[in-house]
């Protein structure tokens, strides 16, 4: 299942660059951050993270969902089983039909995806957030630029009625309205939440649901290079071992 979500993760990637590619949308540069989990030896930070899955939680989530990431999922944040399943059960899904055929919801369980907000029948329906970090053109540095980045239609400028001014979206405008704000969340470890640090948070937290095993690859990565070395140098002690050993007996 992972291998055949990355490939369609992959494709639509792909796909989505060439649209915007052939569209030539217009925004200004984004610029580069600095992520702890860029890198070959990058790691998710993860107190940052699930500050993120608050600020994702508490007000991403009332219109964008995560249907690949399940809730059991969340203790590689490295949150607790306990407090995870706090979480699902906080949450209501559907369940079977009663009796009456009626819809009945339930508390989530570990294994349940996070809900997906109900959207009404011809309706824009907001992008998922689960592979956001991957297929978003720009990826996480545009993300973290673009939701801290909205404000004012500068002078000879112009936004399509119901849009919202943002330098970093195409066309230099959005119809999402500016999704955070200082203090927009009180963190439970007690970090201040500026609009910035929420934006930080949230971005990192959106590239780990992205690619939950980055940690995991990188550390099997580092081992397997260690390993080589290891035996490249065991290969090259043999190598004089022996070959000063026939130098002896010419």
């Amino acid at each position: 299942m992972n291998i055949l979500r990355s490939a369609a993760v992959a494709l639509l990637g792909s796909c989505l660059v060439a649209s915007v590619a052939s569209a030539a949308p217009e925004h200004d540069p984004v610029p580069k951050q600095s992520w702890s989990f860029d890198g070959l030896l990058g790691h998710y930070d993860l107190a940052s993270a699930q500050r993120g899955f608050q600020v994702y939680e508490q007000v991403c989530s009332s219109c964008h969902g995560m249907r690949y990431v399940h809730f059991g999922d969340l203790t590689g944040l490295g949150l607790s089983r306990k407090d995870v399943m706090a979480i699902a059960a906080s949450h209501k899904v559907p369940g079977e039909p009663g009796p009456d055929d009626k819809p009945v919801l339930r508390p989530a369980t570990l294994d349940d995806p996070l809900p997906t907000p109900h959207v009404a029948p011809g309706a824009v329906v907001p992008p998922d957030q689960s592979d956001l970090a991957m297929v978003y053109p720009g990826g996480p540095d545009r993300i973290f630029a673009l939701l801290t980045a909205y404000g004012d239609v500068p002078k000879g400028a112009h936004a399509p009625p119901g849009t919202f001014w943002n330098r970093y979206a195409a066309s230099r405008a959005i119809a999402m309205p500016p999704p955070l704000r200082d203090d927009a969340v009180t963190y439970s470890d007690g970090t201040k939440a500026t609009l910035e640090q929420e934006a930080r948070d949230v971005t990192t937290f959106l590239a780990w649901a992205s690619d939950p095993h980055l940690d995991d690859r990188h550390r099997t990565g580092v081992r397997a290079g260690l390993y080589l070395l290891f035996l490249a140098v065991l290969l090259v002690i043999l190598k004089r071992r022996i070959w000063s050993n026939a130098h002896r007996n010419r």
